[in-house]
């Protein structure tokens, strides 16, 4: 699946995440932020527009409501960092450690996740539109009640992961991995699997598979 990229200029100036408290609008755009330590902060609404951040750290900090518009992090430590109601879109996570975070109802699309870990993120009653999880590390993961279009999980570890409430239908899982997952029959229709996890499912749902 094609997905529109960031589109971030050629040539960006170089800022400190700390100049969103000198602004009366708390904004930065067509920038390059690098090593900044900003954690357990409460900054809300920020808006980050056509930038790039690399190898920063912002773990416990509230950014509720945030709006992230063509911006690419790499190497960033964004673990338990509070994302709820905020509008990502054309945004990448390379390299990204994102533990704990909260995306509960926000709108993400053209966002793509490339190596990174999302081990007991939430994403409850979210809407994810043209998203790819690209051998990302998604155990206990929640996914209640999301609404999903276009959406790939490439080469992923989805143990333990929970779908319920959201359909699966088009979404194809037969590349990645798990043991088990919680998700409904209904919701499970129209699932892509391998055959591998055809049988996983198969016993999951109390059917004993004969050779």
């Amino acid at each position: 699946m094609k997905i529109d990229i960031p589109k971030i200029s050629p040539v960006l100036t170089e800022k400190r995440f700390t100049d969103i408290f000198y602004e009366e609008d708390p904004i930065l755009e067509t920038c390059q932020i690098t090593g900044a330590e900003f954690t357990n902060e409460v900054v809300e609404r920020v808006r980050i527009y056509d930038a790039v951040i690399r190898n920063c750290q912002f773990n416990h900090t509230d950014f509720s409501h945030i709006e992230l518009t063509d911006v690419r992090f790499e190497n960033c430590d964004l673990s338990n960092v509070n994302l709820t109601k905020s509008s990502i879109h054309r945004v990448e996570f390379i390299h990204c450690k994102l533990v704990g975070c909260e995306f509960p109802e926000s709108s993400i699309g053209n966002v793509s996740f490339e190596d990174s870990t999302l081990n007991l993120a939430t994403f409850g009653n979210a809407k994810l539109e043209k998203v790819i999880f690209q051998e990302a590390v998604l155990t206990n993961v929640d996914f209640y009640s999301c609404r999903f279009k276009k959406i790939e999980f490439n080469r992923c570890d989805l143990n333990e992961t929970n779908f319920e409430a959201t359909s699966l239908k088009g979404i194809d899982l037969s590349s990645s991995s798990f043991e088990t997952l919680t998700v409904s029959l209904e919701n499970l229709r129209g699932c892509k699997v391998s055959p591998y996890q055809a049988i996983q499912f198969a016993s999951l749902i109390g059917l004993v598979v004969k050779d």
